[in-house]
């Protein structure tokens, strides 16, 4: 029999140290906690913890080491009326486990009632159809990796899939594709590198489950916005298959990408868990203590509060549940080496009682904990319940999706009238939205496209989603996509709409590229990937969502204009200012740090804003009245810009302003023919100057 020491209530979950391992789980509704051991064959060894205290049970397994197998099973009410859902008959993961092996196998025993029956208990037992926590060595040679700790104003992120990123890639072992280790790949680090990329943000790396019935249909949950295990790298990610491993291999991504100057930030998903509603299995935080890891309805609590759309929230009310989340950030930070978040359905999470409150326990935590308050902070600002979408409300530690800017700057390029004044607005940083809680420009990031919605392809492509592969006759996913497909509905030859449509990509991207906050940049835009029309392709893991190394149209092209817009933003600080415009600045010539001007050359007045048909301006960019000093302290100068943009769909003539701004223009950027430029001649104060339909000019200052 196993001997089982004392050992303490803290740390929570299961560490070794060296000689045997400290088992801990909280549950203030337990009875008895049995810790369940399991061997290589599958046979399980129970073992009563022997202690509570503060509500956590706790054991000392002497012996006990590093690819231990385990589980537990808690004997506790199982009162639905009262919130309580214990059922010793369910194996259950730890809430703290680092390591998890094996995945659910879908089964009638992983519920906790009759499928004929939902008022009958089901106490078969799930063990064989579950994956079991597995006993991990914390020790890893980081040598000495440091985190690049880029600032706000020079990041550029990276949105991606770890598997969908290099599942593909020719130049990646087959082993590796799609992994942690393909990830970390030269091949790899050089794509990202060329791109100028600063900062990867990974979807969701956390040990999570696919839904039931997406498994039933064939499906899965590729995007693995599901999470069942908090402090766990989800291990089909790992190259090794083997037990344990892709912990060691997760810090082994990190480090090599920290050597690369690029920072992982993780995109993570603590509103709710892979358990789902009150008809969801029962594999972890259900069947250790339902009413403290989740919201329920206080009229009835056999039933959860849903503000995510997933059948439950986490309870960020209680402690406990608070104390995980904290706990988890904690562990990514300073065990895993990870950069920073991007908080999943943000709102949730600020939701105390029902309207969201900003200052909400888990903000004021954040704030003042010593190691996730100096990490980059990004929220998903709103969710699905009433109230949630919060754009421009967070604290000013957080950054945020502006999703705003997202909506703005494609009805501004698909002609949509009366967008000129928003698009001004969200090029230049979103005061609008992020100054009067005395936020930078940084606090907005900037996105086009993400994971969730149309590729940047597909924007251009299609004005109806495709998603009858999704197997929910299309009605999943949003309508209100804002795309337009130049003239005709998805795959064409015809040249024109094909020219158009790289035009609009280019335009999509030179104004992320330009705007000031904090770019994001969907894996695969820069390759032309395509999704189909399909806009939420979240259970489609397969060549619709990885991403096409070698196969995408007009690939090079678009790739090389990326790389020429991400190095024309790092080399002038005038376009990732830390400040927001001031307009007049005292000593300038001319004396305003931005000026917004008319096609004639004029300085627009409030009545040119007012015109609802309007959709060309220019912008110019004063690089001699940048404020903000450099790290050292020294005062930042850069060339001055002037962007002529027209959103027209006939070409507009600009003249140019006169010579206070500028006596000479060369040709920076012209997204209507962008390999000419270098060749077109110099033009001057006053000149006219034609700008094609939907395109968009960058002219540099010279002298």
């Amino acid at each position: 029999m196993q001997e089982v020491w004392p050992g303490t209530p803290y740390p929570l979950g299961a560490t070794w140290d060296g000689t045997g391992t400290n088992f801990a789980l909280f549950s203030e509704v337990a009875h008895r906690v049995e810790l369940c051991l399991f061997d290589a064959e599958g046979r399980e060894t129970r073992c009563a913890l022997p202690e509570v205290d503060g509500l956590v049970w706790h054991g000392y397994l002497p012996g006990v080491g590093p690819g231990q197998r385990y589980g537990y099973r808690v004997h506790g009410p199982y009162e639905p009326e009262h919130g309580h859902r214990c059922n010793p008959g369910k194996l259950l993961l730890d809430p703290y486990g680092k390591a998890v092996e094996g995945e659910v196998r879908w089964h009638e025993s992983l519920f906790s009632y009759r499928f004929t029956d939902p008022d009958a208990v089901n106490d078969d037992d799930s063990a064989p159809y579950m994956p079991k926590n597995v006993v991990i060595n914390p020790f890893f040679d980081w040598a000495d990796d440091r985190p690049p700790r880029i600032p706000y104003h020079e990041t550029l992120i990276y949105e991606a899939h770890v598997k969908g990123l290099t599942r593909l890639h020719p130049q990646i072992p087959p082993e590796q594709r799609g992994t942690y280790a393909g990830l970390a790949h030269p091949v790899m680090i050089d794509h990202l590198k060329g791109l100028g990329v600063t900062a990867v943000e990974l979807m969701p790396v956390h040990q999570f489950v696919p839904e039931h019935a997406l498994v039933a249909r064939g499906l899965t949950n590729y995007w693995g916005y599901n999470t069942i295990g908090f402090l766990a790298p989800h291990n089909a990610y790992s190259s090794s298959g083997q037990a344990g491993e892709q912990v060691p291999e997760f810090k082994a991504m990190v480090r090599t990408l920290h050597e690369a100057g690029v920072e992982v930030i993780l995109d993570v998903v603590y509103n709710h868990t892979a358990e789902g509603d009150h008809l969801g299995p029962t594999l972890s935080f259900r069947g250790i203590d339902n009413a403290a890891y989740y919201r329920l309805r206080d009229d009835d609590k056999r039933y959860h509060l849903d503000y995510t759309g997933c059948g439950n929230s986490l309870n960020v009310r209680s402690p406990h549940a608070l104390q995980l989340v904290m706990d988890s950030l904690r562990y990514w930070v300073t065990e895993m080496h990870v950069d920073g978040f991007r908080f999943d359905l943000a709102s949730a999470l600020a939701r105390e009682l029902h309207d969201v409150d900003r200052l909400a326990a888990f903000f004021d935590l954040v704030q003042q904990d010593p190691v996730v308050s100096q990490v980059k902070l990004i929220a998903e600002p709103w969710d699905v319940g009433e109230g949630g979408y919060q754009v421009g409300n967070f604290p000013p530690l957080w950054t945020e999706w502006n999703g705003k800017y997202r909506d703005t700057v494609r009805d501004f390029w698909r002609g949509r009238p009366a967008t000129l004044p928003e698009f001004a607005s969200r090029l230049t940083g979103s005061s609008d939205l992020y100054e009067h809680s005395a936020r930078r420009p940084f606090a907005s990031i900037n996105f086009v496209t993400c994971h969730d919605g149309f590729t940047l392809t597909d924007l251009v492509s299609y004005e109806a989603k495709r998603n009858d592969a999704n197997g929910e006759d299309n009605r999943d996913g949003t309508d209100d996509n804002r795309s337009w497909n130049c003239g005709r509905e998805g795959p064409t030859d015809d040249p024109g709409v094909l020219d158009l449509r790289a035009r609009q990509r280019r335009n999509f991207l030179a104004t992320l590229f330009l705007s000031q906050g904090v770019p994001m940049l969907s894996h695969g835009d820069e390759l032309g990937r395509t999704q189909l029309g399909n806009n939420n392709a979240y259970c489609q893991d397969n060549e619709l969502t990885w991403l096409p190394w070698d196969t995408a149209d007009g690939a090079d092209d678009l790739l090389e204009f990326v790389r020429a817009l991400s190095r024309l933003r790092r080399d002038h600080p005038v376009f990732r200012r830390r400040r927001f415009f001031q307009g007049a600045v005292p000593g300038a010539e001319p004396p305003a740090d931005i000026v917004w001007l008319t096609p004639s050359g004029g300085a627009m007045t409030e009545d040119d804003w007012a015109v609802g048909f309007a959709k060309s301006l220019g912008v110019f960019l004063n690089g001699d009245a940048i404020t903000e000093p450099d790290p050292r302290g020294r005062r930042v100068r850069d060339d001055s810009f002037l962007l002529l943009i027209n959103a027209h769909s006939e070409p507009v003539e600009f003249a140019l302003p006169g010579p206070v701004y500028g006596e000479r223009w060369e040709f920076t950027l012209d997204t209507a023919d962008w390999r000419a430029v270098a060749d077109r001649p110099t033009v001057k104060a006053h000149d006219r100057l034609d700008v094609s339909s939907r395109a968009l000019i960058v002219l540099r200052r010279l002298g």
